[in-house]
């Protein structure tokens, strides 16, 4: 991949859709009942604030390592006072917004730099793609824990039972 197709997906497609799907799993973390993040559906499930964390601090993790060329623990740790899910939303819009800025600062250069997470070795912009997929794969998870929770289940890509899309009546109805 050339430095300016790099740019050209980041700015166009990953971006836009970083942001979007941010806005989503914040919904979904705020709807976890502050009494029930310890809620699993199974002994090997994560628990619902165990998730979210997951999800919110692997966004910060991976954005902060594409745009620094390396991926380090570090940059995503989850404080441990952060123990409700309006804590943890907080705590996600502020390391989003950070980190989704140093991403789009990056250098068209930096973009297509090889590096390194666990057994997988790619250009740095593939790791968004990697990102996204992850994040709304364990979404998908997170969203499934709530109706047993006693929550409502927010929109997502489309709406749900409990926050339903109003279709706008058009002049042909």
């Amino acid at each position: 991949m050339t430095p300016e197709q790099a740019t050209f997906l980041l700015h166009e497609v990953y971006l836009p859709q970083i942001r979007n799907e941010q806005t989503t799993t914040r919904r979904v973390i705020e709807a976890i009942p502050a009494d029930k993040g310890d809620y699993k559906p199974d002994p090997k499930s994560m628990s619902a604030m165990g998730l979210a964390k997951h999800i919110a601090s692997a966004e910060v993790f991976f954005m902060t390592g594409i745009a620094n060329g390396r991926f380090d623990r570090g940059d995503a740790v989850i404080p441990e006072d952060v123990t409700t899910p309006a804590q943890l939303a907080a705590w996600y819009d502020d390391n989003f917004t950070k980190a989704i800025e140093k991403l789009a600062a990056t250098s068209p250069d930096d973009l297509v730099k090889t590096i390194t997470f666990a057994v997988f070795s790619n250009e740095g912009i593939r790791f968004a793609g990697i990102m996204l997929s992850h994040s709304i794969h364990h979404r998908g998870h997170l969203s499934a824990y709530l109706r047993p929770m006693g929550a409502r289940i927010p929109r997502i890509y489309g709406g749900s039972a409990d926050e339903p899309i109003e279709v706008p009546r058009t002049a042909a109805n």
